[in-house]
């Protein structure tokens, strides 16, 4: 179920940004822009075009696809951790930890005439 609600919401979102890309550059979309009327929201030019009352559709569906999804997650997550879900185990402590290597493991080794292998800065 969520994951058809999820691909709903992708789809939606979608269609709202190629609803919105749609309209009027001038301030037409979502009757936001001023449009010098003064009416904003409730003017009758923005409630009267077509691409308005499909984008107001598209985002009051994607507010409620995007609501259901926080709450079905809200829910999944109620249920306990994600650890709890993949059923690992920490290990005991009683278990042997691997040995650490000294620091002397860790340098390069030395040639056989007691010199260095790394180069000189003078050749």
């Amino acid at each position: 179920m969520e994951n058809v609600i999820l691909i709903v919401h992708l789809i939606l979102a979608l269609c709202l940004i190629g609803v919105v890309l749609l309209q009027r550059s001038e301030g037409g979309g979502l009757g936001l822009g001023g449009g010098g009327g003064g009416g904003g929201l409730v003017s009758s030019r923005s409630a009267a075009t077509a691409l308005g009352k499909v984008t107001w559709a598209f985002a009051i569906a994607f507010i409620c696809t995007s609501i259901t999804l926080t709450i079905i997650a809200a829910q999944n997550s109620a249920s306990g951790s994600v650890l709890d879900r993949i059923g690992g185990n920490a290990p005991a402590s009683s278990t042997a930890l691997p040995e650490v290597p000294t620091g002397e493991s860790l340098l390069p080794p030395v040639s056989g005439d007691g010199g260095s292998l790394l180069p000189r800065a003078d050749e």
